[in-house]
């Protein structure tokens, strides 16, 4: 399940870049993308493309946050909620203390 859920999640996501993509700036500061009113392909006037476009964005936009919502609770769901508190760390073995360093005696007795 959660497997066919990512492949539709990496189609929307991938449908949404070449959307948003599509969409023509409105800032128009290079001046690139002009032209006219005239028609796309002959079947929609410009204004009519562009609410397609975004109408379509919005679409693809909402079924990929409901991939990522769905995908976030179906991975959630096969774990048991934990605690690193609650984990069993290493097995605790006796601290050993270390013996005292004897200290270093002369071999030459110190006159004093």
């Amino acid at each position: 399940m959660i497997q066919v859920l990512l492949i539709i999640h990496l189609f929307l996501a991938i449908g949404l870049v070449i959307v948003v993509l599509l969409q023509r700036s409105e800032g128009g500061a290079l001046g690139m993308g002009g032209g006219g009113g005239g028609t796309m392909g002959g079947l929609m006037t410009t204004r009519g493309s562009a609410n397609l476009l975004t109408r379509a964005t919005a679409v693809i936009a909402a079924c990929f946050l409901t991939t990522s919502l769905l995908l976030a609770i179906l991975s959630s769901s096969n774990r048991a909620p934990t605690s690193i508190l609650d984990r069993p760390g290493a097995p605790q073995t006796q601290q050993t203390i270390p013996a005292p360093i004897a200290p270093i005696v002369p071999a030459v007795p110190v006159a004093k």
